[in-house]
């Protein structure tokens, strides 16, 4: 490569980092040494694994040892992120990803799936009623959040969409995902490898969670959450449960308390819900915890 184009690379690595944030200190950006680590003659020293720069050595970084660090790194990631966009608060949709839109629904793969089907047009409503708030109250707050795959995840993300807002998508990898959906802002869209550090992110901004009808991960990210606010890790904030014959014919709520195993109380910490206008009523209404 000739000096003049050296140059411009290391240019526009500079251009990249002040981008992205102020320089607080006259230290050469470590862009720049990637850069300029890539033009070095190739000889055995420099082709050895140990003389790679650490922070920019995938084998070095995907080591056991490095776990630490990598579970740092996707905590701060979407973190800074989050914070650079602005985002405050959010609402988040946990639902099945094989629910159907109701236009695809002859395509379900069982007829219950079939009839679930209408679900995805009251996550769709929701989302967009709370993206109508949250746009009222300067766009950076009731922001709609989901798991970024299809389903009931990407009514979410398209409902905001359809109110001219953006909403977050926390992917993971899996072996059989699919993309990100469509409807997701592209500057809040993520991907994890780690599940424990994604459903943190779902709930660090929560200002209410509802919860579709869903499989073993929605059951997962549903209990969890009230595991959370039952043991008062997390503070009380509305949770609803959408579609009552699909929730007490999954789980018997009056057995697990009449067997003590949850307190009667506990019961009083989610709302079973129908529709996008019952939960919104809900959320506006929602008791508000009494002082201690």
């Amino acid at each position: 490569m000739s000096k003049t184009s050296k140059d411009d690379t290391i240019t526009e690595a500079e251009t990249r980092a002040e981008t992205r944030h102020a320089r607080r200190h006259a230290f050469r950006d470590s862009h720049q040494d990637i850069e300029t680590a890539r033009q070095i003659p190739v000889t055995p020293q420099t082709q050895s694994p140990t003389y790679r720069l650490a922070f920019a050595d995938d084998d070095f970084l995907c080591q056991d040892d490095l776990r630490p660090v990598r579970l740092q790194l996707e905590l701060l990631k979407p973190e800074m992120a989050m914070n650079e966009a602005g985002v405050k608060s959010t609402v988040v949709l946990f639902g099945g990803a094989r629910i159907p839109e109701p236009a695809k629904k002859d395509g379900a793969k069982t007829p219950m799936l079939a009839e679930l089907s209408h679900y995805y047009d009251e996550a769709r409503i929701f989302a967009r009623r709370i993206t109508e708030m949250s746009l009222a109250e300067g766009g950076d707050d009731w922001i709609v959040t989901t798991g970024g795959g299809p389903g009931v995840m990407e009514a979410g993300n398209r409902g905001a969409e359809e109110a001219g807002g953006k909403s977050i998508g926390l992917n993971i990898v899996l072996p059989h995902e699919q993309a990100p959906n469509r409807y997701v802002t592209p500057e809040l869209c993520f991907n994890f490898h780690y599940f424990a550090i994604r459903k943190m992110h779902f709930l660090m901004r929560a200002r209410a969670v509802a919860v579709f009808p869903g499989g073993f991960g929605t059951l997962d990210e549903m209990f969890e959450s009230l595991t959370l606010i039952q043991t008062g890790r997390m503070k009380p904030i509305p949770f609803l449960l959408f579609g009552r014959d699909f929730w007490e014919k999954i789980v018997n709520w009056d057995m697990l308390a009449a067997a003590g195993t949850i307190s009667a109380g506990d019961l009083k910490l989610f709302r079973i819900v129908e529709t996008a206008d019952e939960a919104i009523e809900a959320i506006l209404n929602w008791p508000q915890p009494s002082a201690k």
